[in-house]
């Protein structure tokens, strides 16, 4: 296969070709969570209890997997860039990061949370059974990166599609056992992840065998390299730590959020679920620059890689403002889709508007942090995230809820962002 468009087709329409399938495959891993939780909601209380206890773990298995998988992507392409294939087929076989403690730990991280013994009881047997997979999971993650970082980005928007539709349809199946299927509870909805993810490797491993790629996968390029491992990591546990912030803020402003009313709690999760549908295109947008900067970067083309970004950091804003149009013009109605609280839909529609005034700037974070990473300075980006998640906005937010109570955390929104 010739990279070499990565270097010579005009900017524009590359970013969008190779952030389409992103974008498309994002939406629907969002789509089949929603499904997911909606399937095992109607067990029982205390089955969507467990889901959600459970689902730090997940987000930590995923964090690792994914976050390597960017300090994977930002090497290969950076190799291929400036020419250097063997280095390339080193990255691929080092970025391989497996997971198997989470199965040994989870009834102790379940007990931090619960006593509930039937709670107890269905986290742990929805969380051995899903977490059997993670092996399969990192493997899957680690060849989406490989694809993605020699610009093959119909791949991964395949095997995604084929994993998401499969859970989506196994779901009901397994959950409730219609006809011939075994009815499995909350193991079923485990069970209907594990084999989506098990039939998106194998896309993934159907591809390799038929696809010509400029990286090979073998034994000798296990030896240790220090400069392939320093690149490697020093983007791999930023992303790894800027994947895992949002849930540590997102637990801080529910205990700050708590102190007033249940309804703040209710309000900042429906923002997160509506926000999804602005963040995860952006983020589509980054993952398909991410290999096109690298590669350019390697490649010594350094006004195509400020054009590059100047490029995504445009197709965000765009985004940003349509989101910031949309809660300015009708934040009752979105938050009319998720609850029939008068209460609620009133002051999540204050909420919106105030956290909107965010948006915009907020491309600029999202753009950089990317690029960034793609360019292989993971630390840079890590500040970026840092300064969103945590430094900047949990302060903020905590001291902006003493001075005029719970409006101050949907203030340090767009405060954090304009900081950042």
């Amino acid at each position: 296969m010739n990279e070499a468009f990565m270097r010579e087709r005009p900017v524009l329409p590359l970013i969008v070709t190779m952030s389409l399938p992103m974008v498309l495959s994002m939406l629907v891993n969002s789509l089949y969570n929603i499904v997911d939780s909606f399937f095992v909601a109607q067990i029982s209380e205390a089955s969507m209890t467990a889901l959600s206890l459970v689902y730090p773990i997940q987000n930590l298995v995923n964090a690792l997997a994914i976050g390597f998988g960017v300090g994977l992507n930002a090497a290969i392409s950076f190799y291929l860039g400036s020419e250097r294939r063997d280095r390339a087929s080193a990255a691929a076989v080092h970025g391989v990061v497996l997971t198997g403690l989470t199965i040994v730990l989870l009834p102790s991280f379940l007990e931090m949370f619960t006593q509930d013994p039937e709670v107890l009881e269905l986290g742990v047997r929805y969380g051995r059974t899903v977490f059997c997979f993670s092996l399969l999971l990192s493997l899957g993650l680690a060849y989406e990166k490989i694809f993605q970082a020699v610009g093959r980005m119909k791949v991964p928007m395949a095997a995604l599609l084929t994993g998401c539709l499969t859970n989506i349809v196994l779901d009901p199946l397994l959950i409730f056992g219609p006809g011939p299927f075994p009815k499995l509870g909350i193991e079923g909805a485990a069970l209907a992840t594990g084999i989506g993810q098990t039939l998106t490797l194998l896309v993934y491993l159907a591809a390799w065998r038929s696809c010509a790629l400029p990286i090979t996968l073998n034994r000798r390029e296990l030896a240790w390299d220090w400069r392939l491992d320093l690149r490697l990591y020093s983007v791999g546990i930023p992303a790894t730590l800027s994947l895992a912030l949002p849930s540590l803020l997102i637990s801080a402003l529910n205990s700050i959020l708590s102190a007033f009313s249940p309804i703040y709690v209710v309000i900042l999760g429906i923002y997160y679920k509506l926000q999804t549908f602005l963040y995860l295109p952006a983020s589509g947008i980054v993952q398909g620059m991410r290999p096109v900067i690298g590669y350019n970067y390697g490649a010594g083309e350094q006004g195509r890689v400020r054009e590059i970004y100047r490029v995504t950091l445009g197709l965000c804003a765009a985004i940003m403002a349509a989101g910031t149009v949309l809660c300015l013009a009708i934040p009752a109605q979105l938050m009319g889709l998720f609850t029939q609280n008068p209460e609620s839909i009133r002051a999540g529609a204050e909420a919106l508007r105030i956290i909107s005034a965010g948006f915009l700037v907020s491309s600029v974070s999202v753009a950089a942090g990317g690029a960034l990473e793609g360019l292989g300075k993971g630390g840079p980006s890590l500040v970026i995230s840092l300064l969103r998640y945590t430094l900047v906005m949990i302060p903020a937010a905590w001291l902006l809820s003493r001075l005029i109570g719970p409006a101050g955390v949907w203030h340090a929104f767009w405060l954090s962002e304009a900081v950042t």
